[in-house]
């Protein structure tokens, strides 16, 4: 999908080039390779999970500690986001309060990596800052950063800890307003941006029986549905919350769509390029999503908190 519509999830910056490496001649590359064994015990390993570019080994349990990880202070967690950080993500524009969506998932993963909630130090970053090239100031930032290959020559991602759905949005007082199913809306005259996973979801799940206004941006359709010369439309769930809290405030979220097939747009934490924190923060994303944290904490503020029950 794309970001362009959504300001939280803007264009990835530029990789930085990579440096230019001279030849070594034989002696020294042998002297080198006697002494890179020699460290190899000690030295960190390459990250892995799915936000890594390679993968390898997770590390030991041990060594995902509080005591153990390498944070920008030691003892603990700084974590980034940018400002405002919008509902239901967050609340009350306040990262630190532990609600809304990906505060709560911030404090999650502290508390499985062994942070106290006290130890949660947050950073505003921008943006374009988080996934930008060079030297971070935080440890892991989270506000809604689709994983990518091309912002992976920039940052490290985390395994994903929230996987895309898309949602329907319609004016508050149009009947498309009380669907409760994908049934429902098949009656209904929708539309989507072109080439996009909403415009397959009204074609595959919701088959409706008018053929759907298709739109070259997500603006046109928006417009089309100030105007009324659609019913509802079909967007990622992040821009329908957007849309609706702020661009097209008397419209609300009908509903979303489970996650279909194929491999799905997800949102990880971002982390510096080649952090030796990526390995521990991709483990424990995983546990949060092996053991349900995860699932409990979107149902409760990115379905019941917002009213955005899932469409079957």
């Amino acid at each position: 999908m794309p970001d362009a519509n959504r300001p939280s999830r803007r264009t990835a910056a530029p990789a930085a080039p990579s440096a230019t490496r001279r030849p070594r001649t034989a002696p020294v590359a042998a002297c080198l390779a006697v002494l890179l064994a020699a460290a190899a015990g000690c030295a960190p390993q390459d990250d892995g999970g799915s936000g890594s570019s390679k993968s390898s080994a997770a590390p030991p349990a041990a060594a995902c500690t509080k005591g153990k990880l390498a944070t920008q202070v030691p003892g603990k967690l700084t974590v980034g986001t940018d400002k405002p950080a919008y509902a239901p993500w967050f609340q009350d524009d306040d990262p630190s309060n532990g609600k809304g969506f990906e505060s709560a998932v911030a404090y999650a993963l502290a508390e499985r990596l062994g942070y106290d909630r006290a130890d949660v130090a947050w950073q505003t970053v921008p943006f374009n800052t988080a996934v930008a090239p060079g030297a971070k100031k935080f440890d892991v930032d989270l506000n809604q950063v689709s994983v990518s290959d091309e912002r992976r020559r920039a940052v490290d991602f985390s395994s994903g800890y929230y996987d895309v759905r898309q949602a329907v949005i319609a004016l508050k007082d149009s009947p498309a307003a009380k669907a409760r199913s994908a049934a429902d809306l098949k009656h209904v005259k929708l539309g989507a941006q072109v080439g996009t996973t909403s415009l397959d979801v009204v074609n595959d799940v919701i088959k409706p029986d008018e053929r759907p206004a298709v739109f070259q941006k997500n603006d046109y359709a928006k417009t089309a549905l100030k105007n009324r010369q659609v019913e509802a439309i079909v967007v990622d769930l992040p821009t329908a919350f957007y849309i609706t809290s702020a661009e097209v405030t008397d419209a609300r979220v009908v509903g979303q769509f489970e996650a279909g097939g194929g491999k799905p747009e997800q949102f990880g934490f971002v982390l510096d390029k080649g952090s030796r924190l990526t390995s521990c923060v991709s483990g424990a994303v995983d546990s949060l999503r092996k053991d349900g944290t995860l699932a409990r904490l979107e149902k409760k503020w990115l379905s019941e908190a917002v009213d955005a029950p899932v469409l079957k």
